[in-house]
């Protein structure tokens, strides 16, 4: 199948294809959806990031005894009536959370791009959301994982004290579990993210971590799809660690779920060939999203390989259309 170049052909189509992305605070969830930004760039891509969405500022959650995490902490109904306007085109009235303070900035206007990403808490937790977006990505690294995350990000960036930090993460566990995590349910993929099997320590140094994917099977298949790993590379070039598993993964008594397991880093050369297959399949020249390394990691590779799976879902809208 030939396409003419996939960016002329979103920029030139009406549709909004919408992406969800949801997940815990401090999870990671703008890096899975980063190479779509990459690829397509500002013109075409835009997001929201949930968070906006809050219906009570800092104060106001303390003084109710609620967290972030609490849908009524959040403003879900409008989130819903503007992912419908968005859908349609239409530019929007978005609130603005400004996280330096903990309260609101005055609301801007938000014109929708042609690839519109959403990410944050609660983003295909309704009936409604699910119906409005095309994928829905859930990110979901490790307790001891998420927790270092969130303590340096808010530490080193957002200024907290690190016993805060800790205070709140116990606070918002109980809310995590019941009001977020049952979205993955609903996930056309899943990441899931744990340290190394080769080191914790290759976290810190070299943000090297086991990374899961787990999708659902596609529903529909193109033809001249290449999806190849350069095993030569790996054999003749590659100094690192590194593993590949796949599993088969049963979704009750259909077995509808992969999980592929990447763990350490790849030769730079072995992702080189999925790159060549998006551009082929795409026609956007050049995708190089990990240029001037040595190594990829196992997030790098599971984010090139979400990438494809978006672009392969956008690219049948068009086949149908």
């Amino acid at each position: 199948m030939h396409h003419p170049n996939f960016k002329d052909t979103i920029a030139a189509s009406p549709y909004i294809f919408t992406i969800g992305v949801a997940g815990d605070s401090g999870s990671g969830k703008t890096t899975f959806t980063q190479g779509i930004r990459n690829i397509f760039g500002n013109d075409l891509v835009s997001t929201i990031t949930l968070d906006d969405y809050h219906s009570l500022d800092r104060e106001g959650r303390k003084a109710e005894g609620i967290t972030a995490l609490h849908p009524k902490a959040n403003r879900i109904d409008q989130l819903e009536k503007d992912l419908i306007q968005l859908r349609r085109g239409v530019p929007i009235e978005k609130p603005v959370y400004n996280h330096a303070t903990g309260t609101f900035d005055p609301p801007a206007i938000f014109r929708p791009q042609k690839i519109l990403i959403l990410e944050g808490l609660h983003t295909f937790s309704t009936l409604t959301l699910r119906k409005y977006l095309d994928f829905t990505l859930f990110v979901n690294p490790e307790h001891e994982v998420k927790y270092d995350w969130k303590i340096r990000r808010d530490v080193e960036k957002r200024g907290y004290s690190r016993e805060a930090v800790m205070n709140e993460i116990r606070e918002r566990e109980p809310d995590y579990a019941q009001y977020v995590l049952p979205q993955i349910e609903y996930a056309d993929a899943v990441i899931g993210i744990g340290y190394s099997e080769y080191g914790n320590e290759l976290a810190n140094s070299r943000n090297v971590y086991r990374i899961t994917l787990s999708q659902k099977k596609l529903k529909q298949n193109l033809e001249d799809i290449d999806l190849s790993l350069d095993l030569y590379s790996m054999l003749s070039v590659s100094e690192r660690n590194f593993s590949l598993k796949f599993e088969r993964g049963c979704d009750h008594d259909d077995c509808q779920l992969s999980r592929l397991v990447i763990d350490g880093e790849l030769s730079e050369h072995v992702v080189q060939r999925l790159e060549q297959s998006i551009e082929h399949q795409t026609k956007v020249h050049p995708i190089s999203m990990f240029q001037n390394r040595t190594y990829v990691t196992a997030g790098d590779l599971a984010q090139l390989i979400l990438c494809w799976r978006i672009i392969h879902s956008r690219i049948f809208l068009e086949t149908i259309g």
